[in-house]
Order: C-alpha cells, then structure tokens, then sequence
C-alpha cells in the first residue's frame, strides 16, 4: 500500500470538523452509559445547560471569549508552520500587564485607559512569544519546547509578582493583585450578566485576520511560508521576518485573552486566573482547520462543551471532566479526518512499484 496526497474540495474541508463534533458527543455516550447515567437525559441537562436561559447562553459566550483569541493566536501561528504551545503563558503575560497598568498606574478616562490596557496587554503577551520565535529563526530552536517550558516561567514569575510588587494591600496577604479601575474596565453587553466587549473584539479580530489572510500580500506569504518555507524564500519572500510577524500577532492575541478575563470578567488577577484555555486554544485552532472564522464556532462548540457538562454534573452527579474526553475525541476525530480528506491509501498489485 502506498498514500497518495489528494486535493479536499470546500465542502470536505467544512464537513471534517462539524462531523468531527458530532462524533465526539456520540462517543461521549459511552462513558456516560459505563457511569450509569440516563444518557439521553443526560444530553438535555447539556443542551439546556447552554441553551436553557438567558444567562445560560451568555455563561457560553463568555467562556468562549478567551477560547476565539487563543484559538486565534494558534491558528496564525500553525499558518505559518510556527507551533505554538506556549498560549497560556502569553495569556497570563497579558492579564500581568493589563492589572499593572489598569490598577491605577495612570489616571484617564476611559476612552484612554480602555485601550491602553489593551495595547499593553498584547504587547505584553508579543513579548513572551517573540523570545521562543527569535531563538527558532536565528538558532533553530525547537519552538513547540521553548514555548511549553516558557508557559511554567512566566506562571512562576506571575506569582512572584502577586507576592510582591503587585499584591493588594487590601488583600490581608492573599496572593492576588489589586483591582482593575472603573476606568479601565470592559464594559458589559448586558445587564446583570458576565458577557463583556472582548467577545465583540474577538469577533472583530476573527474577521479581520480571515481577510487579511484571505485578500491580502501578508496573508499570501504567511500561507507561502507555512505551505513551504525554502521555495518561498526562493520567491523573494522574507521568511524572517514573515514569522516575527505571525509570532508576534500570535503572542499579543492571546495576551488580549488575559486582559478580557482581567478587565472583562474577573476584574483583577490572581495565579489560576485560566483553566487552561492557551492549550484549549490549540483545540480550537485544530477543529477550526486554522480558519480565523471557523475559530468562532469552534470555541463556541468547546465553551457549550464545558458549561453544557458543569450544568448536567450538577444534577446527575457525573464528573465534569466529561467535557474534557469529549474536546480530546473531537480533537482526535478532526485530525483523523482531516487526513482522510487529504490523503488516500492505495493498494499497490505485487511487482508494482511502490
């Protein structure tokens, strides 16, 4: 047998991740059932948990914030065949600079100090991505390393920040900073609810970088240096310079997702600030197919997961940690069907060559 490359059309690579989603709730079933649960009652409680209220469907909104800038942040990274793993550092980095700086460094009004605190966050999370690309573009450094260690340093640092310049006086010792101005924060889309303006921002980046990359010179070389980084230097492309870019845009996409769960949601920040969503961000990335759009729904679908699994283990008592097996199953599916959709295995006769 031999594999044989084949060219997907649009509707294949569409159809992968949406069946990739289904499946993986079908085979969730499986351990619900082992569990003892009343599966179909089960996935009501889900669908109800998400879909059931007002605030149950701004609660998925929410989460799923963080998860479009991070999954972002990856999928312009991978564009450029730049792997990095090193989101939630960077996410924290941006959180660190938005509560140093929106905890009342400065006085402005908030036509100001909003988008400073923004501005400093995602330079703030370019800067922790900008060291791991420089050591892969000038030392051939294995970036999926450095970026992943460099997640455990900045977490570190973050800490030792809490316990230090930027703990709250107010805090009787607690290790958390102190809060986010008025001035400084994000306002909210709705009364009484948590959903905040980094979902709108979120939306417009997505849209942004599927045009950029879609209908401009940058997107044609950033997709030029990912598809084959040596023939696009031949091109006359800087290959160099093209990922410092992807690098950076990449780190201060995921440092915005640190401000919005600071200035947004939180409003100050402590040392489990995120669940992990720079490494759910990658999830989102891969289900999405890298597309800056697709990210929308997929975080959507990863954020209905998580909440949709809270609610159901609330009232059948089954471990939330569902939601975990089922964004590793879709995960798995999406990469297995994608090879489907791109390759073809091919039986070879005897005395052909392979």
């Amino acid at each position: 047998m031999r594999i044989e490359p084949r060219q997907p059309s649009r509707v294949v690579n569409v159809a992968v991740p949406v069946l990739a989603a289904l499946v993986s709730l079908l085979l969730a079933a499986i351990p619900l059932a082992l569990a003892g649960a009343d599966v179909l009652a089960a996935f009501r409680l889900m669908w109800s948990g998400v879909f059931g209220s007002p605030f149950a469907f701004t609660e998925t909104l929410t989460r799923a914030t963080p998860l479009i800038l991070t999954g972002l942040a990856a999928a312009l990274a991978f564009r450029a065949k730049l792997w990095n793993i090193g989101g939630e550092g960077q996410l924290y980095l941006g959180a660190l600079a938005a509560v140093a700086l929106g905890s009342g460094a400065i006085s402005a009004p908030p036509a100001v100090m909003i988008p400073l605190v923004l501005l400093a966050g995602a330079a703030a999370g370019a800067a922790g991505m900008a060291v791991p690309a420089f050591l892969k573009v000038r030392f051939g450094a294995d970036e999926v390393v450095t970026t992943l260690l460099l997640n455990f340093v900045i977490l570190l640092f973050v800490q030792m920040m809490l316990e230090g310049p930027l703990q709250d006086p107010m805090g009787m010792g607690w290790p958390q900073s102190a809060p986010v101005i008025e001035k400084a924060t994000l306002p909210q889309l709705m009364d009484r609810m948590r959903v905040h303006a980094g979902l709108l921002i979120g939306l417009g980046l997505a849209v942004l970088f599927h045009i950029l990359l879609t209908r401009t010179t940058w997107g044609m070389k950033m997709r030029a240096v990912g598809e084959n980084a040596p023939a696009a230097r031949h091109a006359g492309i800087p290959v160099t310079r093209t990922l410092m870019g992807a690098a950076l845009i990449s780190g201060g996409l995921a440092g915005l997702a640190g401000v919005g769960e600071v200035a947004g949601l939180k409003g100050y920040l402590t040392a489990d600030l995120s669940p992990g969503y720079g490494y759910a961000g990658i999830v989102v990335a891969m289900l999405a197919r890298l597309s800056p759009l697709g990210t929308v729904a997929s975080a959507l679908f990863i954020a209905a997961v998580f909440v949709g699994a809270d609610s159901m283990s609330r009232a059948i008592g089954v471990s939330s940690y569902l939601a975990d097996l089922v964004v590793a199953i879709a995960l798995l599916c999406v990469l297995i069907g994608g090879f489907v959709s791109r390759y073809r295995i091919v039986r070879v006769r005897t005395g052909e060559a392979p």
